[in-house]
């Protein structure tokens, strides 16, 4: 029996960017071993997941979790299937990626300026014309980049914030660039028709294949808001093991989307990921026996309990 009978309104196939190892371990306050960091990268590719965020060439001043970044991307086992890429604010951290090899980096900005003044000290327009430079260098070098763009259905100092605003920052960013947009809500509030208003508005501006997904399971609603841009044809999603994360500048922000919860409904749908969901599961227990606490997501909750 066809699991799903409405597939054809679905991606056939979604990419999962797993963000547990940058955007998850960045906000432990713990520090955790370089070892821990690599073996978890190295599971993570085992699985079948495609792409990896590694790793962030930020200040250690900022966030002293990935001071290590270097000795991580030298330490993992390279494989020629999957992308690695890394956080790079500006040129000194692009000039820090390209030492460690890394073949795609991504730049950031907020659709809120009261965000954007507390993340990085800066206006939108500011900081377009910080990584402005860094994008041209990171094409002469051979570098592919990705865009990410925080708060956008909702943020913590100004509250709700326009589609229209996050649109224009989306397009501006593929101007100048950048081969794929994420669009974060970096605190969990938006819902699924609010969700698909976002995507539907961004996606006048940039082909809706650029388009990547990266919701916090804050208030407990990023697989619905995951499911309804899916119908629009949505086909990545950026998800966190183990539901790692949250946000340094937002407080009370949990976790991005767990992938285990994202990889349940996906298998569920019929929609393929080419991710082992039981050797992913493996991984969700080697995270929490490391940091030693149960995983967040449900799916991890519930395997721990059989």
């Amino acid at each position: 029996m066809n699991p799903n009978p409405n597939k054809k309104s679905f991606p056939e196939r979604v990419e999962i960017v797993e963000v547990g190892p940058r955007d998850g371990l960045q906000n432990e306050s713990e520090w955790v071993p370089t070892e821990m960091k690599i073996e978890l990268i190295n599971r993570l590719a085992a699985c079948g997941i495609r792409t990896i965020e590694a790793a962030s060439f930020v200040s250690p001043k900022w966030i002293p979790q990935m001071k290590d970044s270097l000795e991580v991307m030298k330490g993992i086992q390279r494989n020629s299937s999957i992308r690695y890429p890394v956080l790079t604010p500006n040129l000194k951290g692009l000039e820090r990626a390209l030492e460690a090899g890394a073949e795609e980096v991504a730049v950031f900005a907020a659709a809120s300026e009261a965000f954007s003044q507390k993340n990085i000290n800066c206006s939108i327009s500011e900081s377009i014309e910080r990584f402005r430079p860094l994008i041209h260098e990171a094409k002469v070098a051979g570098v592919t980049v990705r865009g990410y763009i925080s708060c956008v259905m909702g943020c913590p100092y100004q509250g709700e914030v326009d589609a229209e605003t996050v649109a224009e920052l989306a397009e501006t960013m593929c101007k100048l660039g950048c081969r794929e947009i994420s669009l974060g809500d970096t605190i969990g509030v938006g819902t699924p028709l609010q969700a698909q208003n976002l995507v539907k508005t961004v996606g006048q501006r940039v082909p809706l294949d650029q388009i990547a997904l990266h919701f916090h399971d804050t208030r407990g609603q990023a697989l619905a808001n995951l499911y309804a841009c899916l119908e629009l044809g949505v086909s990545v999603i950026d998800s966190s093991v183990a539901g790692l994360g949250g946000c340094p500048y937002a407080s009370g922000a949990s976790g991005n989307v767990a992938t285990e919860d994202v990889i349940y409904m996906l298998d569920g749908m019929g929609i393929e990921t080419g991710i082992d969901s039981e050797k992913l599961l493996d991984v969700v227990q080697f995270v929490s026996q490391s940091l030693g606490r149960p995983p967040q997501s449900r799916v991890g909750r519930a395997n721990l309990n059989h």
